[in-house]
C-alpha cells in the first residue's frame, strides 16, 4: 500500500502535502511546531489536519507491519499462495488482514482438531464434496476406530460436521459478507434484568435500535447499563438471510444424502463460531466509534475551555463554597500571586452571614477586590446569595462570576499543589485555583489532569490511553496556539510547549530560578539537557517581554530573525518600534509579497506570518473568544417563568445537546432540537461550543427534579 497517497486521499489534500509532513514527523519534529513554522513545507496543512494525518499514518504503518508479519507466519507452514498474497496486500484494515489470517493462525485445540486426528477430515471432504451416492451413515462407517475414539456413525459424522463448521467459519470472504450484512440490517436490542427497578437507564428497558443508526451516545449508555448488570444488549442479526447466503455458498449441488447434513454444520458454523464472534467485532467496532465521536466532543469542548479569555489587570477573591467546614477564600493578586487566604461561615450549619460580610468588607477595602470567583460546587447557591446582598451593600463596584470549578479538589490534593502551596490545607489551594482559573485559564487548567475538567461525557468507560493522548494533543495545540512567558510560566505549563519534556519545563525554571530570568531566547541552550533539535521546536513558542531583541517578544522564530530585521529595516522601521505596540499597517506597505520573500530569502507564507506578527506583537488568540459573564444579583430557579429570555454560558456540549450556565446555579438543557431552526443540526458543535456567551428562553422548569428546559430559537 501507498501509505501518502491513501493518506492524502483521505484528508483530500495533495500527496506532496503528505510526503512533506510525513518527513517532517518522522525527523522528531513536533505537530504545533509543524503546523506554525514548517507551513511553506507542508502548504499550510493546520494542526488538526496534521494530528488526523499522524493518527492515520500510525495506523496504516502497524496494518503494514501486520500484513508482513502474517505472510510471514503463512509462508513458514507453506501455505501462501499468490491468491492469498495478493489478498492480503490490498487489506484496507486491520480487521480484514485478521479475517484472512483465521484459518493459518495457531488456535487453541478446538473440536475440528480433534475430528481430524480422529481421522474424520476424509468424511468432511465426501460431504462437502456432495457426490457420494449412498446414504452418508454408510460412508461413516469407514471412519469407525475404536482406538480413536470412532465408535459409532453418530460420532463420525459430528466429528465431521465440527470440521466443515470450523471451514465455514475460517472462510474470511463469508465473514466479511456476514459482518456487513449483521451491520446493515442488524438491530440493537437491550431488555432490563429487573424491570421494576428505578434507574438512569429505564428508556433502555425495552429497546431497540437499527446497528447502523444508533447514536454513539447510546452505545456508550448501553455499555455502562451492561456493565452495572441492570441491561442485556444483543446484536439481533438477520440470521435466516445469512444462512441463505452460506447455503448458496456451500451446497453446490442437490444430494439427498448431504443437503442436510450440510444445513446443520452450516446453522452450527453460524449460531457457534461465526455469530457471536460477528457480534463482538460489532459492538467492539460501534463502541470504538462512539468513544472516537465522544473523545473529539471532549476534546473541542475541553479546547474551548482553555481558550477562555483571562480577566486581566484585576484582583480576584476566590471562592470554594462548603457548608459545615466554611467557605475557604483566596486574594489573588493581578499577577497570580496569592495575598491572603481566609476561611468564612455564612453557610449551615453556623450560619454566621455578618460576620462573613464583615471579613469580607475588609478583604475587598484592604485589596481593593473588583472581581468574585466562585466555585459552582456544594454550597455554590448558598454563597451566591451571601454575595449579592453583599455586594448591594458596597460603595465600589464588585462584580462575581461562577466558575466552573471540575477538578480543583483534584489538583488541590496533587502533589504538584503541594509543591506550590506547601502551607496551605487542599481548600486554600482550591480557592487560590477557582480565583487563577478566571484570570488565565489556560496557565490554571493545565495543572489539572484534562479528564477531570468535566467537559465530556463516560470519559471513564472509554480507552483511557487513547483519551489521554487525544487530550494531551489539545492542550498542546492550545498552550503553543497562545504561547508562554518564559519568565513567568510554571512548570507545568512549559511542559506542553512543543519539543519541551517535563525534565526540561523543571529545568527551565530551576535555570530561572537560579540566574533571575531570561534575556534572549539562545539563552534556552545553557538550559540543561535543552539541545539545539528541542530550542528549535520550542523558541518560536517562548515569549520573552523587556528582554534584549524585541522579536524576543514575538512569535518570529528565530531562524527568521535576519529576515524580519532585513523587513523592517527596508520598510523604514526600527525594532524599537516593536516594543512601542507593533507596526500598525506594515502589511500595507508590501506591494509585491512574492519579490519580497524572494529578496528576504523566505516563503512568502512565512513573510505573511512575519507582517501579521509585527502588526500586532504577541497577540492571543483568546481576544477573539466571548468574555465570561460577570454578574451582580441573583436569579432562583424560582423566579424562572416560561418565555423569559436571558443570557448564558455554555457550559458543556454533549451529542444530544448543550448545557448553558443561566445563573441559577442549575444548568439549563437545550435539546439538539432547539438549538436553531435555520438548518438541519447532525452535532451540536455546528452551532455552539464551550465557553460561548447564547441567548436562550425558558420552556419549562421542573424544581422537583431540578430540570431546566431552554431554546435558543428565539
Amino acid at each position: 500500500m501507498d501509505i501518502n497517497k491513501k493518506i492524502a486521499e483521505e484528508l483530500g489534500v495533495k500527496l506532496w502535502q503528505v510526503e512533506a509532513a510525513v518527513g517532517l514527523i518522522d525527523e522528531g519534529n513536533t505537530i504545533p511546531f509543524i503546523s506554525r513554522y514548517r507551513k511553506e513545507a507542508t502548504g499550510a496543512l493546520n494542526d488538526e489536519q496534521l494530528r488526523t494525518l499522524d493518527e492515520r499514518l500510525k495506523y496504516l504503518r502497524n496494518l503494514e507491519e501486520k500484513k508482513e508479519q502474517v505472510l510471514s507466519t503463512i509462508e513458514e507452514q507453506g501455505k501462501l499462495t499468490e491468491e492469498l498474497k495478493a489478498q492480503i496486500l490490498a487489506a484496507e484494515t486491520l480487521v480484514v488482514v485478521e479475517d484472512l489470517y483465521r484459518p493459518y493462525r495457531p488456535k487453541r485445540r478446538t473440536r475440528a482438531m480433534i475430528a481430524k486426528e480422529k481421522g474424520l477430515e476424509g468424511l468432511a471432504n465426501v460431504i462437502l464434496l456432495q457426490m457420494t451416492n449412498v446414504p452418508i451413515e454408510k460412508e461413516a462407517e469407514s471412519y469407525l476406530s475404536e482406538e480413536k475414539g470412532v465408535e459409532t456413525v453418530k460420532d463420525a459424522i459430528a466429528g465431521a460436521m465440527d470440521i466443515i463448521a470450523e471451514n465455514i467459519s475460517d472462510e474470511a470472504e463469508y465473514r466479511i459478507y456476514i459482518r456487513k450484512m449483521t451491520f446493515d440490517n442488524g438491530r440493537i436490542t437491550s431488555a432490563a434484568k429487573d424491570p421494576e427497578a428505578k434507574t438512569v437507564y429505564e428508556m433502555y428497558y425495552n429497546f431497540e435500535e437499527p446497528v447502523k443508526k444508533i447514536a454513539g451516545h447510546r452505545v456508550l449508555a448501553l455499555n455502562r447499563a451492561e456493565d452495572e448488570k441492570v441491561l442485556t444488549v444483543k446484536v439481533e442479526a438477520p440470521v435466516e438471510d445469512i444462512l441463505r447466503y452460506l447455503e448458496k455458498k456451500t451446497i453446490i449441488r442437490e444430494n439427498p444424502y448431504t443437503t442436510q447434513v450440510l444445513k446443520d454444520a452450516i446453522a452450527d458454523s453460524y449460531s457457534r463460531l461465526i455469530g457471536p464472534a460477528i457480534e463482538r467485532e460489532i459492538r467492539n467496532d460501534l463502541t470504538e466509534k462512539a468513544e472516537d465521536g465522544a473523545i473529539n466532543v471532549f476534546g473541542k469542548n475541553l479546547e474551548q475551555l482553555l481558550l477562555q479569555p483571562p480577566i486581566a489587570g484585576q484582583v480576584v477573591l476566590g471562592w470554594d463554597p462548603a457548608f459545615r467546614t466554611g467557605c475557604k477564600l483566596a486574594v489573588v493578586d493581578a499577577t497570580g500571586k496569592v495575598l491572603d487566604t481566609v476561611v468564612i461561615y455564612p453557610t449551615a450549619p453556623q450560619n454566621k452571614v455578618e460576620e462573613a460580610k464583615k471579613v469580607l468588607k475588609n478583604l475587598i477595602a484592604k485589596y481593593k477586590i473588583t472581581l468574585i470567583s466562585v466555585g459552582n460546587g456544594t454550597a455554590s447557591r448558598e454563597s451566591e446569595l451571601v454575595i449579592v446582598d453583599l455586594l448591594k451593600e458596597l460603595k465600589t463596584p464588585v462584580q462575581y462570576v461562577i466558575v466552573n470549578e471540575a477538578g480543583a479538589s483534584v489538583y488541590s490534593a496533587s502533589k504538584l499543589a503541594t509543591e506550590e502551596f506547601p502551607n496551605f490545607d487542599v481548600g486554600q489551594r482550591s480557592a487560590a485555583s477557582i480565583a487563577r482559573r478566571l484570570q488565565d485559564p489556560l496557565a490554571e487548567l493545565v495543572k489539572i489532569d484534562p479528564k477531570s475538567i468535566g467537559v465530556g461525557q463516560y470519559q471513564h468507560d472509554m480507552n483511557q490511553k487513547k483519551l489521554n493522548e487525544s487530550l494531551t494533543a489539545v492542550v498542546e495545540d492550545c498552550v503553543n496556539k497562545v504561547g508562554v512567558d518564559l519568565n513567568t510560566a510554571s512548570a507545568s505549563l512549559l511542559e506542553y510547549i512543543s519539543g519541551i519534556s517535563k525534565t526540561l519545563a523543571k529545568n527551565i525554571v530551576a535555570y530561572r530560578e537560579e540566574n533571575g530570568r531570561f534575556h534572549d531566547r539562545r539563552e534556552l541552550l545553557k538550559v540543561s539537557k535543552l539541545g539545539p533539535k528541542a530550542f528549535e521546536q520550542c523558541a518560536g513558542f517562548m515569549r520573552i517581554t523587556g528582554g534584549k531583541n524585541p522579536l524576543d517578544a514575538t512569535s518570529v522564530h528565530p531562524e527568521s530573525y535576519t529576515a524580519a530585521e532585513k523587513l523592517i529595516s527596508k520598510l523604514g522601521y526600527t525594532e524599537e518600534d516593536i516594543v512601542k505596540g507593533g507596526l500598525k499597517g506594515i502589511a500595507k506597505k508590501v506591494r509585491d509579497k512574492k519579490k519580497l520573500a524572494e529578496e528576504l530569502g523566505i516563503g512568502e507564507i512565512t513573510l505573511e506570518d512575519i507582517l501579521k506578527e509585527l502588526e500586532k506583537p504577541a497577540r492571543d488568540p483568546r481576544d477573539e473568544m466571548p468574555k465570561p459573564i460577570l454578574r451582580s444579583d441573583v436569579l432562583e430557579m424560582k423566579d424562572l417563568k416560561p418565555g423569559m429570555i436571558l443570557k448564558g454560558t455554555v457550559r458543556n456540549v454533549i451529542d444530544f445537546g448543550v448545557f448553558v450556565d443561566i445563573g441559577v446555579h442549575q444548568d439549563g438543557l437545550v435539546h439538539i432540537s432547539q438549538l436553531t431552526d435555520k438548518k438541519f443540526v447532525k452535532h451540536p458543535l455546528e452551532v455552539v461550543s464551550v465557553g460561548d456567551v447564547v441567548e436562550v428562553k425558558v420552556m419549562s422548569v421542573d424544581l422537583d427534579k431540578k430540570r431546566i428546559q431552554l431554546t435558543m430559537k428565539i
